[in-house]
């Protein structure tokens, strides 16, 4: 298995990127060489230099590690839809041999690769694959966000049985609060704990400033055993 990870999230808009770039700062903080990859991303914006994804704008920009925009975001589409509606609007096929050959590229320059997913687990990217697919043909774990709202314990369970039905290797999970009213926080935390098998790497308040964002990195890389302190 290669030095990287595949940061999945329970849904769309649960924190993703946010986890990605914390654990991306932290590596850097610590001397690593870090590449970034967002394989696919919908919801882009017309720039002078072309399609640009915020997302994968953050992953670049937190990284150390120059690299093309086309290596980070091989797939990048306008319209914020599903992937695979996007490409085929475009007139596109998601090759995974792309992908893959793009992470080759990155890993060659680094010490790890961070790679965030879109949307969920089985968010499609075509029409016979899915994001659930990629982190097999990258040999890398899976890093599981889990969006606290109400619902998030279906949601959460949902996910990892269906990460290891897939045979990938779950490295552990962090907990985001998206949303501030959730009700018996403490309580769905405990359960989650129990019912996931590990307590989080990390749990993140709503809406965190950079040094809880900064602190969040550092539980990331320490308890995933990336980092020699």
């Amino acid at each position: 298995m290669r030095a990287g990870i595949f940061v999945t999230g329970t849904d769309t808009g649960v924190g993703k990127t946010l986890v990605a770039v914390s654990l991306v700062k932290a590596l850097v903080r610590h001397g690593m060489r870090v590449s970034v990859m967002k394989p696919i991303a919908s919801g882009s914006e017309h720039t002078s230099a072309g399609l640009r994804n915020a997302d994968a704008l953050a992953l670049a920009g937190a990284s150390n590690v120059a690299s093309p925009y086309a290596t980070i975001n091989p797939y990048c589409f306008e319209p914020p839809i599903s992937p695979h509606i996007a490409a085929k609007e475009a007139q596109i096929d998601v090759d995974v041999r792309v992908i893959r050959q793009s992470f080759e590229t990155l890993a060659g320059s680094a010490d790890f690769v961070v790679v965030e997913g879109a949307g969920g687990w089985y968010a499609p990217i075509n029409e016979s694959q899915a994001m659930a697919d990629l982190p097999g043909l990258l040999d890398i774990p899976v890093l599981l966000v889990v969006g606290l709202r109400l619902g998030c314990l279906n949601h959460a369970l949902l996910t990892k049985r269906a990460i290891e039905a897939d045979g990938a290797e779950l490295a552990g999970w962090v907990a985001n609060t998206i949303d501030p009213t959730l009700e018996r926080r403490a309580q769905n935390l405990t359960t989650l704990e129990h019912r996931l098998g590990a307590k989080p790497l990390a749990d993140l308040p709503h809406k965190p400033d950079a040094q809880a964002s900064a602190r969040a990195g550092e539980q990331l890389g320490r308890r995933l055993s990336l980092l020699s302190f």
